[in-house]
């Protein structure tokens, strides 16, 4: 696992939801998130020592500490405080993406928005609702896809598919084929079945509060 890509990674994470930006720890990297279920989190782009005795260290909840590693693999080196949480997907497309001719379904238009390095792409019904968003973040040669959702009842119209192209489009004008993103088990199928594939499997664990 590159270490330059999960900091420019990190870095974009950081960009889109407008918090501070990362900062070395040890061998990983550090993001004061400061939500109330997620205070901070740890970065690693490998499970190696730092990571492990930061797990033994941690006790307050909502700390979350991440790494490109299996789910399997973390379980058997932290204890039982730590819960992991459903799997995440590094994934990337070093190249055009597939569905190239998908035209966005009738009775939907697209709004921009951006701020610092992030452009916001947003799919709105006919009757104003927020049918799906998504995001892409460019930090020098990477563009970053991030919190891609289409809401439930405007599923299965191809509206991620051409949100998708419509983000890359930002990313070819500036010159840049390295795609990035993080994806859940359900948004992983959608992802390559456009010509993405696994970089990394990427483990997170939390201690929750009561």
């Amino acid at each position: 696992m590159s270490h330059d890509i999960v900091e420019k990674w990190l870095k974009a994470w950081s960009l889109s939801r407008k918090l501070p930006l990362p900062v070395r720890y040890k061998s990983g990297f550090k993001v004061e998130v400061g939500e109330e279920r997620q205070k901070i989190r740890y970065v690693f782009s490998e499970l190696n020592h730092d990571f492990i005795e930061l797990s033994k260290q941690i006790d307050k909840p909502w700390t979350y500490l991440k790494v490109c590693a299996s789910p399997d693999e973390v379980k058997n080196t932290v204890s039982g405080k730590w819960i992991i949480q459903p799997p995440g997907y590094m994934m990337s497309c070093f190249g055009p993406m597939k569905n190239s001719d998908t035209n966005l379904c009738e009775g939907y238009r697209i709004e921009y928005e951006k701020y610092n390095s992030t452009t916001v792409i947003k799919i709105i019904a006919e009757n104003g609702e927020l049918a799906s968003i998504g995001r892409i973040v460019l930090v020098d040669d990477l563009a970053v896809y991030d919190r891609i959702v289409t809401e439930e009842k405007h599923q299965r119209k191809g509206l991620a598919t051409f949100l998708m192209r419509e983000l890359e489009k930002i990313a070819l004008s500036k010159g840049i084929t390295n795609n990035f993103l993080v994806a859940t088990e359900q948004g992983k199928r959608l992802y390559e079945s456009m010509g993405w594939e696994l970089y990394s499997n990427y483990t997170s664990i939390v201690i929750p509060g009561i």
